[in-house]
């Protein structure tokens, strides 16, 4: 596989800044193309940066003209904004997706543990560890309508395709918690793990994949005993308040979703993307390591008959994601087709990028890896 990283992402300068010397441009965790457009997010922040191509005489592509959309501005948040917007909660977004004239987005759904700060001493360091946390915009699995016009798209609360009207909504819940995590309460394989911090291989989600009515959720953690965790749920919109989300029985007994288990030798998923009828799948470590960093193919996986367990035989081996010592953590993917359709390669953003991937205040470059014209 050829790898270009000749994608050029330039941030408006004021909006990079996230203060406590953080960046957007240094922790991005989602990309999805649409036309003309890029959208990615940076996990610490509540918003999506709309990025657009831009013309480059020089034959590189490069994506600038940054335009942010506050997620308060278009979702009823698990957290509601408070009268100092830079106290509004992450949302810890780590999926995106397009579909059904729709930008979709979850959160991570994790907890998190504070990290030690050594400069404190070793007593408070070790009350720093013990100490487990959420942040309730986590809990977020939402849809905001898509405004398309000449390769350009922009959000909207609501809009209307096809003679439908479609609206803004999230999944009903609030800051402790939403429907899907109700439902897994009583799961054999994952409620024990939703009471564990992400970088603990506890309950983690950080890929999402949209067919049809299917929702495809891909987790970080658990890894059980080397297999990796895709769930699959289908929601409706309420009745009564299309602003909210329901979740619909589609698995045994009348479950609310269906569990896909993947032999990923030991890494959990990072992202995923629907590529025809396969499932791409971003796979990486699931406790706080830098790689191995690898892209998998599951042959008919946006399209499982019934709950599927997939041997390490079943899956292929797309290609490998460079990745460096504490920096460059491959975090998001999408199909990436510049000039057109249909896409031939995968873009790659990265979370803690490398210092050789920025220039200036507030620009940095993804990775472009071409795929096998076989599919």
């Amino acid at each position: 596989m050829n790898t270009t990283p000749i994608t050029t992402l330039e941030f408006d300068p004021e909006r990079n800044e996230l203060g406590k010397d953080k960046r957007l441009r240094d922790g991005l965790s989602v990309a999805v193309q649409i036309g003309n457009t890029l959208w990615v997010a940076n996990d610490e922040t509540v918003s999506l940066e709309r990025l657009s191509l831009l013309d480059d005489s020089q034959g590189t592509c490069r994506y600038g003209r940054h335009k942010q959309f506050p997620l308060n501005d278009y979702l009823a948040l698990p957290v509601p904004p408070p009268d100092d917007p830079a106290d509004l909660e992450e949302a810890d977004v780590e999926g995106l997706a397009c579909a059904g004239g729709y930008l979709w987005l979850v959160g991570s759904h994790s907890l998190k543990r504070k990290n030690p700060k050594l400069k404190d001493g070793p007593y408070k360091a070790r009350k720093q560890l013990a100490t487990v946390g959420r942040d309730g915009n986590r809990y977020l699995l939402a849809r905001i309508p898509i405004l398309e016009s000449e390769g350009t798209c922009t959000l909207a609360k609501q809009s209307a395709q096809d003679g439908k009207k479609l609206f803004a909504a999230c999944l009903r819940g609030d800051d402790k918690g939403n429907e899907l995590t109700e439902a897994l309460q009583k799961d054999e394989h994952l409620e024990p793990f939703l009471a564990i911090p992400g970088k603990d291989n506890g309950f983690d989600i950080e890929g999402l994949a949209v067919v049809g009515e299917r929702v495809f959720l891909g987790l970080r953690g658990p890894v059980l005993r080397g297999w990796a965790v895709v769930l699959e749920v289908a929601v409706k919109e309420d009745k009564e308040q299309p602003s909210t989300l329901r979740l619909r029985a589609i698995g045994p007994n009348g479950r609310r979703y269906r569990k896909h288990f993947l032999q990923l030798g030991g890494l959990g998923i990072r992202d995923l993307c629907v590529q025809g009828s396969d499932l791409l799948i971003l796979a990486g470590p699931t406790m706080d390591l830098d790689g191995p960093v690898s892209i998998f193919r599951w042959l008919g996986g946006s399209a499982p008959d019934g709950e599927a367990l997939v041997p390490a035989g079943e899956l292929q081996r797309v290609l490998e994601v460079p990745y460096g010592d504490g920096v460059d953590h491959a975090e998001g993917m999408t199909l990436f087709a510049p000039d057109g359709d249909p896409a031939n390669s995968l873009l790659v953003v990265y979370d803690a990028a490398a210092e050789r991937r920025k220039s200036g205040r507030s620009t940095v470059t993804a990775d472009i890896f071409m795929l096998s014209p076989d599919y």
